[in-house]
């Protein structure tokens, strides 16, 4: 899996069966270099010859998930001929479902055919499309694994992704199941780490915690119109970027207001925090604990900011129920590439507004 914060792939080995919860074997992360990060940044807006470089990042990704497959069999002593298949998400660029035509799109970068060739295993890849045809987001896709890993207590449970976007699962006691994306996960916090520090990410939220949120401008950020949309409903970078960032200090600066880089940083914090606990509160009022995983489980502030919003629920980290953070979206695509191989649905239409349940995925068989 590859992700929205554009920080590298993680990478599981997992067995699955339908008795046992998953049991992951390895788990490997590469980061992307530099060179690959700015490219794909800047393939998320239009561009000159945008075909012949989108299709150079995606073997170049492709390359990347070759190589952690690679430390993924050496590190478990696995050949490839044991592994049924890998689940391969590709890099989202752009994500514009039910746009222009009415059908939209969704494009995920890579090379399944190259992937498949470095690593003579069957490759189950292009997960969001089928979603997309049938008249859904394509987003959350989450949803459905979170429900078999984590929706087994029979109370109503919020499981939250916060990686580049906020996302979030809530699987209700009556085993009905629903989720969307929340709004900003790390996208904006990173991006402004990035320009101001020269970090790629503020640690553990140390940065933040020395601001002061500025209210006015929490309160500009919180009237985008997305935030009010009821689900189905996803959302990325094409919405949530530096521009539209950018969009919301202007109207302060045209003022003279300077505002402090650590101010931004600690409301952007804020914002993300937020958007999650308005999710919680309008879509699962009697959820009492909320499970959360990605990258954004790792940033202390975020998390007691998120926390200190939700005084009625159990926040906690997925690791309490025995899968890691940074493991939780690499094993459900290879949950996803499973359905796939058992030829079973793999979106939830009450999550995704698709027509109907879809078989999600390409099959580019090993050689």
């Amino acid at each position: 899996m590859s992700g929205t914060s554009l920080d590298g792939v993680d990478g599981v080995l997992v067995c699955l069966s339908s008795q046992d919860s998953p049991s992951v074997r390895a788990h490997v992360h590469r980061e992307f270099s530099t060179e690959l990060t700015r490219e794909l940044l800047a393939l998320n807006t239009p561009g000159g010859n945008e075909l012949h470089r989108a299709a150079l990042a995606g073997n170049a990704i492709a390359r990347i998930y070759a190589a952690a497959v690679a430390d993924l069999l050496e590190a478990a002593s696995v050949t490839p001929a044991e592994v049924i298949a890998i689940g391969a998400h590709g890099q989202t660029v752009r994500h514009c479902p039910g746009l222009a035509d009415g059908i939209g799109y969704t494009l995920q970068l890579g090379n399944g055919a190259l992937l498949a060739e470095l690593t003579g295993i069957n490759v189950i890849t292009d997960f969001r499309s089928r979603d997309v045809a049938a008249g859904g987001q394509g987003a959350p896709l989450v949803p459905a694994f979170h429900r078999d890993m984590f929706g087994r207590d029979q109370i109503s449970t919020g499981v939250l992704n916060i990686g580049g976007i906020s996302n979030l699962s809530v699987l209700a006691a009556d085993g009905s199941t629903s989720g969307f994306d929340c709004g900003p996960g790390n996208v904006l916090m990173d991006h402004w780490c990035q320009l101001h520090l020269g970090a790629p990410y503020d640690r553990d939220g140390r940065w933040a915690a020395t601001g002061a949120v500025h209210k006015q401008l929490l309160d500009a950020m919180q009237h985008e119109p997305y935030f009010l949309l009821r689900p189905p409903k996803s959302t990325g970078r094409d919405l949530f970027n530096p521009a539209w960032l950018a969009r919301c200090l202007q109207r302060f600066a045209v003022r003279g207001e300077a505002i402090e880089p650590v101010d931004v940083q600690a409301t952007l914090t804020e914002l993300t925090a937020w958007c999650c606990q308005q999710a919680m509160t309008r879509f699962a009022p009697e959820a009492r604990q909320l499970l959360v995983c990605g990258g954004g489980a790792y940033n202390a502030d975020l998390i007691r900011r998120l926390a200190g919003g939700l005084p009625q629920v159990r926040v906690e980290t997925t690791e309490a129920r025995g899968l890691p953070a940074d493991q939780v979206e690499a094993v459900a695509f290879a949950w996803l590439a499973s359905t796939w191989m058992h030829r079973r649905a793999g979106n939830l239409p009450a999550v995704t507004g698709a027509r109907g349940p879809r078989l999600l995925g390409a099959l580019y068989p090993a050689g």
